[in-house]
């Protein structure tokens, strides 16, 4: 059975063929690839061959390899270095499958970029952002913009090699690490038309620069912190961790409170999850860093505790999280549908705010509500009983030491209603 050769070239064209490269590509009957591989490679075609442009028609590729398989035709893809280093190869072989596919692998642009600047990759993080424009981070950042992949990776990773795309280019990833506050924390290096006459490297220049600087289209960018990545406390943060609005105790759900709503929230690494009444954002702060591979959003309508928490994330080192200054539930509509949400404020938005989430909340989804006053928990209460929804109320009192003389003595905190919802359709 023929099968289609999914063949690993080089951007230097004809010239980084081996001789078994070159009969094979001079054989095919059918010549698949984009419309830039297929001209470096227009004098090894053979008369008559047919070429299939894929620049757009990704979708179409599988029906040409089975339509010329089908015919016993040579078929061949092109694909630049490895296919299966975030190529084409791992697409085609869900399509058509692995018993039609012959995967020959060249140099992938990720080796040739190391080598030039002598970067061993071996424990590097591969991140590709090679997809359509998203725009700037800035703009909207979000869990589907197209940098987010580079964000995660930034924030977890040490070393990153990153497949860019025309449009998410070094000099957005360089913007997009100063507004996430990061561009102190790497050093990036740039590797451009590798193998060819206007080959180029870029090291040594300040990220600052590098985000107003032109580049090719082909490169390979290469990100190194500068200072191993500290493994922060993921939970039970205590309270001086966060600053707070003064000369007031601080608008913050305490320790021992935030540890148990954090809890009955059920939070999965990649929950999205909603903070609504944010005050410092000690809950939401948190929840981000249970969910590395989720997002966060969060609303508070007092311009003091949003710069408070606003201050708290950068001070954090804090990016899967959306913060909004504005009362609930105005601008949530943009939101993604939540797995859990918690609200420590409702802005006298009480029964609407619930009615709205139990609307958008994702099927096993949890919401936990924080209330200090009776007329909120008996408010809260008699919209839970005219919902389908599975609730239940739990009463938390926090006594903690301090000193007298040379004892100590208990100190009670506020009781705090903490009432849990769970989404059972």
């Amino acid at each position: 059975m023929k099968k289609c050769v999914v063949l690993g070239v080089l951007d230097n064209g004809e010239a980084g063929l081996t001789a078994a490269q070159r009969k094979t590509l001079a054989q095919a009957d059918v010549v698949i690839g984009g419309s830039r591989v297929l001209n470096l490679f227009v004098d090894v075609f053979k008369e008559g061959v047919k070429t299939c442009d894929l620049t757009g028609q990704l979708k179409e590729v599988p029906v040409w390899i089975e339509t010329g398989l089908s015919k016993q035709q040579a078929v061949v893809v092109l694909a630049t270095g490895d296919p299966l280093c975030h190529g084409i190869a791992n697409y085609l072989k869900k399509k058509v499958g692995l018993s039609k596919l012959d995967i020959r692998p060249n140099v992938s642009s990720l080796q040739l970029a190391c080598a030039r600047v002598g970067v061993h990759w071996q424990d590097a993080y591969i991140c590709s952002i090679h997809h359509k424009d998203a725009g700037e981070w800035a703009t909207k950042p979000s869990q589907q913009h197209g940098l987010y992949p580079l964000v995660k990776a930034c924030v977890q990773h040490r070393k990153i090699i990153v497949f860019t795309s025309p449009e998410n280019n070094p000099a957005r990833i360089a913007r997009m690490l100063i507004a996430e506050h990061m561009a102190d924390d790497f050093e990036m290096t740039v590797a451009e038309n590798l193998l060819q006459d206007a080959e180029r490297i870029v090291a040594d220049v300040p990220i600052a620069d590098l985000a107003t600087q032109d580049f090719a289209d082909l490169n390979m960018v290469i990100l190194e912190r500068k200072n191993n990545v500290e493994k922060a406390v993921m939970f039970g943060l205590p309270d001086a961790s966060f600053q707070q609005r003064k000369p007031d105790k601080g608008l913050i759900t305490k320790c021992e409170v935030r540890a148990v709503s954090l809890a009955m929230m059920q939070l999965k690494s990649n929950s999205v999850v909603w903070d609504i009444g944010a005050g410092s954002g000690a809950v939401g702060l948190e929840a981000a860093r249970l969910c590395p591979n989720g997002w966060v959003y969060a609303i508070e309508k007092n311009e003091a505790d949003f710069h408070i928490a606003k201050s708290n994330q950068i001070n954090m080192g804090v990016h899967h999280y959306t913060l909004i200054h504005a009362k609930a539930p105005e601008a949530m509509a943009q939101w993604e549908s939540p797995d859990a949400v918690f609200i420590g404020g409702s802005g006298g938005e009480l029964t609407e705010l619930i009615h709205l989430i139990i609307s958008r909340l994702n099927a096993g989804g949890h919401l936990v509500m924080n209330f200090v006053t009776l007329e909120n928990l008996a408010t809260a209460v008699a919209t839970l009983k005219t919902l389908d929804i599975t609730w239940q109320v739990s009463q938390m009192q926090v006594s903690r030491s301090k000193p007298i003389l040379h004892m100590h003595r208990m100190a009670a905190e506020n009781p705090v209603w903490i009432v849990r919802v769970e989404q059972n359709r």
